[in-house]
Protein backbone atom coordinates (compact mmCIF):
# COMPACT_ATOMS: atom_id res chain seq x y z
CA UNK A 1 0.00 0.00 0.00
CA UNK A 2 1.27 3.50 -0.94
CA UNK A 3 -1.41 6.09 -0.34
CA UNK A 4 -3.70 6.75 2.88
CA UNK A 5 -6.95 5.88 0.84
CA UNK A 6 -5.20 2.08 0.46
CA UNK A 7 -4.18 2.06 4.10
CA UNK A 8 -7.78 2.97 5.13
CA UNK A 9 -9.38 -0.02 3.19
CA UNK A 10 -6.38 -1.99 4.49
CA UNK A 11 -6.94 -0.86 8.00
CA UNK A 12 -10.37 -1.69 7.92
CA UNK A 13 -10.11 -4.98 6.47
CA UNK A 14 -7.48 -5.61 9.13
CA UNK A 15 -9.85 -4.23 11.87
CA UNK A 16 -12.62 -6.19 10.87
CA UNK A 17 -10.55 -9.46 11.07
CA UNK A 18 -9.88 -8.39 14.78
CA UNK A 19 -13.46 -7.96 15.53
CA UNK A 20 -14.05 -11.69 14.66
CA UNK A 21 -11.83 -13.08 17.34
CA UNK A 22 -12.37 -10.76 20.26
CA UNK A 23 -14.78 -8.34 21.57
CA UNK A 24 -12.49 -6.43 23.74
CA UNK A 25 -12.99 -2.49 23.66
CA UNK A 26 -9.27 -1.11 24.54
CA UNK A 27 -9.07 2.00 26.36
CA UNK A 28 -5.49 2.07 25.40
CA UNK A 29 -3.13 0.29 22.69
CA UNK A 30 0.52 -0.39 23.20
CA UNK A 31 3.19 -0.71 20.46
CA UNK A 32 6.47 -2.62 21.70
CA UNK A 33 9.42 -2.23 20.81
CA UNK A 34 12.56 -4.04 20.69
CA UNK A 35 12.81 -6.72 23.74
CA UNK A 36 9.87 -4.62 25.37
CA UNK A 37 7.06 -7.36 23.97
CA UNK A 38 7.19 -9.55 26.78
CA UNK A 39 5.28 -6.90 28.33
CA UNK A 40 2.26 -8.76 27.01
CA UNK A 41 3.18 -11.45 29.38
CA UNK A 42 1.09 -9.05 31.80
CA UNK A 43 -1.97 -8.81 29.65
CA UNK A 44 -4.75 -10.79 31.46
CA UNK A 45 -6.93 -13.13 29.91
CA UNK A 46 -5.37 -12.57 26.25
CA UNK A 47 -6.54 -13.37 23.12
CA UNK A 48 -3.32 -13.63 20.76
CA UNK A 49 -3.26 -13.06 17.05
CA UNK A 50 -0.59 -13.25 15.29
CA UNK A 51 0.06 -10.65 12.39
CA UNK A 52 0.79 -13.11 9.81
CA UNK A 53 -3.51 -13.80 10.54
CA UNK A 54 -4.37 -10.21 10.17
CA UNK A 55 -5.12 -9.52 6.60
CA UNK A 56 -2.48 -6.82 4.74
CA UNK A 57 -0.38 -6.62 8.05
CA UNK A 58 3.31 -6.65 7.82
CA UNK A 59 5.35 -9.21 9.47
CA UNK A 60 9.14 -7.89 11.59
CA UNK A 61 11.51 -9.33 10.80
CA UNK A 62 13.65 -8.03 13.20
CA UNK A 63 15.34 -9.95 16.14
CA UNK A 64 13.33 -9.22 19.63
CA UNK A 65 9.97 -8.40 17.77
CA UNK A 66 7.63 -11.66 18.32
CA UNK A 67 5.08 -9.78 15.78
CA UNK A 68 1.78 -10.83 17.63
CA UNK A 69 -1.27 -8.80 18.89
CA UNK A 70 -2.38 -9.45 22.40
CA UNK A 71 -5.68 -8.33 23.47
CA UNK A 72 -6.83 -8.48 27.06
CA UNK A 73 -6.71 -6.09 30.24
CA UNK A 74 -3.68 -4.78 32.21
CA UNK A 75 -4.34 -3.81 36.13
CA UNK A 76 -8.10 -4.22 35.32
CA UNK A 77 -8.22 -1.56 31.74
CA UNK A 78 -8.73 -3.35 28.27
CA UNK A 79 -5.52 -3.09 26.33
CA UNK A 80 -4.59 -3.87 22.55
CA UNK A 81 -0.73 -4.71 22.72
CA UNK A 82 0.89 -4.79 19.78
CA UNK A 83 4.16 -7.30 20.46
CA UNK A 84 6.79 -5.98 18.10
CA UNK A 85 6.73 -3.29 15.50
CA UNK A 86 7.80 -3.19 11.48
CA UNK A 87 10.14 -0.50 10.57
CA UNK A 88 10.69 1.44 7.46
CA UNK A 89 14.43 0.47 7.14
CA UNK A 90 13.07 -3.34 6.45
CA UNK A 91 11.68 -2.38 3.29
CA UNK A 92 7.73 -1.80 4.00
CA UNK A 93 6.46 1.77 2.70
CA UNK A 94 5.88 4.04 5.31
CA UNK A 95 2.17 3.38 5.17
CA UNK A 96 2.41 -0.39 6.12
CA UNK A 97 4.48 0.57 8.94
CA UNK A 98 1.40 2.79 10.63
CA UNK A 99 -0.79 0.16 9.72
CA UNK A 100 -1.29 -1.17 12.43
CA UNK A 101 -2.05 2.62 14.06
CA UNK A 102 -4.79 3.17 11.54
CA UNK A 103 -6.58 0.34 12.33
CA UNK A 104 -7.16 1.71 15.93
CA UNK A 105 -8.76 4.22 14.11
CA UNK A 106 -12.16 1.86 13.26
CA UNK A 107 -11.21 0.00 16.61
CA UNK A 108 -12.11 3.49 18.17
CA UNK A 109 -8.67 3.61 20.96
CA UNK A 110 -8.20 6.62 22.30
CA UNK A 111 -4.85 6.72 23.57
CA UNK A 112 -1.41 4.84 22.77
CA UNK A 113 1.58 4.26 24.35
CA UNK A 114 4.62 3.67 22.50
CA UNK A 115 7.61 2.51 23.24
CA UNK A 116 11.07 1.87 21.86
CA UNK A 117 14.85 1.16 22.40
CA UNK A 118 16.97 4.39 21.88
CA UNK A 119 20.88 5.34 21.86
CA UNK A 120 21.60 8.01 24.47
CA UNK A 121 22.87 11.06 23.58
CA UNK A 122 22.17 13.66 26.50
CA UNK A 123 25.35 13.23 28.83
CA UNK A 124 23.20 12.63 31.73
CA UNK A 125 21.80 9.64 30.68
CA UNK A 126 23.00 6.06 31.37
CA UNK A 127 22.65 2.64 29.75
CA UNK A 128 19.17 1.37 31.26
CA UNK A 129 17.23 5.11 32.47
CA UNK A 130 13.74 5.08 30.52
CA UNK A 131 13.09 8.66 28.84
CA UNK A 132 9.35 10.08 28.19
CA UNK A 133 9.40 11.62 25.15
CA UNK A 134 8.82 15.24 25.59
CA UNK A 135 8.82 15.70 21.26
CA UNK A 136 10.47 14.78 18.36
CA UNK A 137 12.42 15.41 15.06
CA UNK A 138 11.48 13.50 12.08
CA UNK A 139 14.83 13.11 10.01
CA UNK A 140 13.71 9.90 8.44
CA UNK A 141 12.79 11.71 5.28
CA UNK A 142 9.64 10.92 4.96
CA UNK A 143 6.06 11.34 6.36
CA UNK A 144 3.12 8.74 6.81
CA UNK A 145 0.92 12.09 5.37
CA UNK A 146 2.26 12.53 2.48
CA UNK A 147 0.36 12.47 -0.63
CA UNK A 148 -3.38 13.13 -0.85
CA UNK A 149 -4.90 12.88 2.71
CA UNK A 150 -7.58 10.74 3.89
CA UNK A 151 -10.12 13.24 5.46
CA UNK A 152 -11.56 9.97 7.16
CA UNK A 153 -8.58 9.66 9.16
CA UNK A 154 -7.93 13.37 9.94
CA UNK A 155 -7.06 17.09 8.67
CA UNK A 156 -4.62 18.08 5.98
CA UNK A 157 -2.15 19.95 8.16
CA UNK A 158 -2.18 18.57 11.97
CA UNK A 159 -0.84 20.50 14.74
CA UNK A 160 2.13 18.36 16.20
CA UNK A 161 2.53 21.34 18.85
CA UNK A 162 1.74 18.49 21.25
CA UNK A 163 2.51 15.36 19.66
CA UNK A 164 3.18 13.49 23.08
CA UNK A 165 0.27 14.35 25.41
CA UNK A 166 1.24 16.87 28.37
CA UNK A 167 -1.49 14.73 31.02
CA UNK A 168 -0.38 11.38 30.07
CA UNK A 169 3.32 12.68 30.87
CA UNK A 170 2.32 13.93 34.39
CA UNK A 171 0.62 10.50 35.05
CA UNK A 172 3.87 8.91 33.83
CA UNK A 173 5.64 10.86 36.29
CA UNK A 174 3.75 10.43 39.15
CA UNK A 175 4.09 6.38 38.34
CA UNK A 176 7.64 6.30 38.35
CA UNK A 177 7.31 8.19 41.23
CA UNK A 178 5.37 5.81 43.20
CA UNK A 179 7.42 3.13 41.95
CA UNK A 180 10.74 4.75 42.66
CA UNK A 181 11.97 4.54 39.59
CA UNK A 182 14.05 7.36 37.74
CA UNK A 183 12.31 8.72 34.70
CA UNK A 184 14.49 10.85 32.39
CA UNK A 185 12.57 13.10 30.00
CA UNK A 186 13.70 14.37 26.52
CA UNK A 187 13.56 14.69 22.88
CA UNK A 188 13.85 11.42 19.94
CA UNK A 189 15.37 11.77 16.88
CA UNK A 190 14.49 9.02 14.63
CA UNK A 191 16.75 8.51 11.42
CA UNK A 192 16.03 5.70 8.43
CA UNK A 193 18.33 2.76 9.94
CA UNK A 194 19.41 0.60 9.77
CA UNK A 195 22.62 1.20 10.17
CA UNK A 196 23.31 2.69 13.35
CA UNK A 197 24.23 6.31 13.22
CA UNK A 198 27.48 7.66 12.86
CA UNK A 199 29.59 9.94 15.71
CA UNK A 200 29.00 12.99 12.77
CA UNK A 201 25.17 12.00 12.67
CA UNK A 202 24.84 11.60 16.36
CA UNK A 203 26.88 15.43 17.05
CA UNK A 204 24.53 17.12 14.44
CA UNK A 205 21.39 15.80 16.15
CA UNK A 206 22.38 16.43 19.81
CA UNK A 207 23.35 20.15 18.35
CA UNK A 208 19.90 20.57 17.61
CA UNK A 209 18.45 19.61 20.93
CA UNK A 210 18.43 15.56 20.74
CA UNK A 211 18.84 13.25 23.81
CA UNK A 212 17.91 9.94 22.21
CA UNK A 213 18.18 8.59 18.88
CA UNK A 214 16.59 5.96 17.51
CA UNK A 215 14.47 3.75 13.97
CA UNK A 216 10.86 4.29 15.08
CA UNK A 217 8.08 5.63 16.29
CA UNK A 218 7.52 8.70 14.81
CA UNK A 219 5.48 7.69 11.88
CA UNK A 220 3.33 5.81 14.52
CA UNK A 221 2.75 9.02 16.56
CA UNK A 222 2.27 11.28 13.38
CA UNK A 223 -0.25 8.89 12.37
CA UNK A 224 -1.52 8.57 16.17
CA UNK A 225 -1.96 12.43 16.17
CA UNK A 226 -3.82 12.67 12.84
CA UNK A 227 -6.70 10.41 13.88
CA UNK A 228 -6.67 12.02 16.97
CA UNK A 229 -5.06 9.84 19.89
CA UNK A 230 -3.29 11.12 22.72
CA UNK A 231 0.36 9.64 23.07
CA UNK A 232 2.42 8.60 25.50
CA UNK A 233 6.09 7.64 23.90
CA UNK A 234 8.73 6.02 26.33
CA UNK A 235 12.31 5.20 25.63
CA UNK A 236 14.74 2.74 26.99
CA UNK A 237 18.18 3.72 26.37
CA UNK A 238 19.67 0.65 26.01
CA UNK A 239 23.10 2.02 24.39
CA UNK A 240 24.89 5.32 24.54
CA UNK A 241 25.02 6.77 20.58
CA UNK A 242 28.18 6.38 18.32
CA UNK A 243 30.68 8.71 19.21
CA UNK A 244 29.55 8.87 23.13
CA UNK A 245 30.07 4.53 23.51
CA UNK A 246 33.46 3.82 24.31
CA UNK A 247 33.18 1.01 21.70
CA UNK A 248 31.44 0.06 18.41
CA UNK A 249 27.61 -0.65 19.04
CA UNK A 250 25.64 -4.11 18.35
CA UNK A 251 22.13 -5.15 18.20
CA UNK A 252 23.06 -8.10 21.03
CA UNK A 253 24.06 -5.36 23.24
CA UNK A 254 21.07 -3.97 23.04
CA UNK A 255 19.49 -6.63 23.93
CA UNK A 256 21.22 -7.86 26.61
CA UNK A 257 20.95 -4.17 28.01
CA UNK A 258 16.82 -3.97 27.64
CA UNK A 259 16.25 -7.45 29.54
CA UNK A 260 18.93 -6.11 32.46
CA UNK A 261 16.02 -3.50 32.93
CA UNK A 262 12.30 -4.94 31.75
CA UNK A 263 11.17 -5.58 35.00
CA UNK A 264 11.47 -1.86 36.04
CA UNK A 265 9.60 -0.76 32.75
CA UNK A 266 6.83 -3.46 32.80
CA UNK A 267 6.40 -2.31 36.18
CA UNK A 268 6.11 1.20 34.97
CA UNK A 269 4.09 0.29 32.32
CA UNK A 270 1.59 -1.60 34.17
CA UNK A 271 1.31 1.64 36.60
CA UNK A 272 1.00 4.47 33.79
CA UNK A 273 -1.68 1.86 32.38
CA UNK A 274 -3.57 1.42 35.74
CA UNK A 275 -3.36 5.56 36.66
CA UNK A 276 -4.69 6.01 32.99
Amino acid sequence: MKTMLETYEAAQKAYEYIATKTDIQPAVALILGSSQGAFAQQVQDAVTIPYGEIPGFPRSTVAGHAGELKVGTVAGVPVAAFCGRVHYYEGYTIQQVVLSIRMLHFWKVPKLIVTNAAGGINSAFSVGDFMLLTDHVNMMGTNPLLGPNEERFGPRFPDMSFAYDSELQRIAFAAARSLDIKLQKGVYTALTGPTYETPAEVRLVRTIGSDAVGMSTVPETIAAVHQGMKVLGLSMITNLAAGISPGPLDHEEVKEAGERVKDDLFRLLEEIIRRM
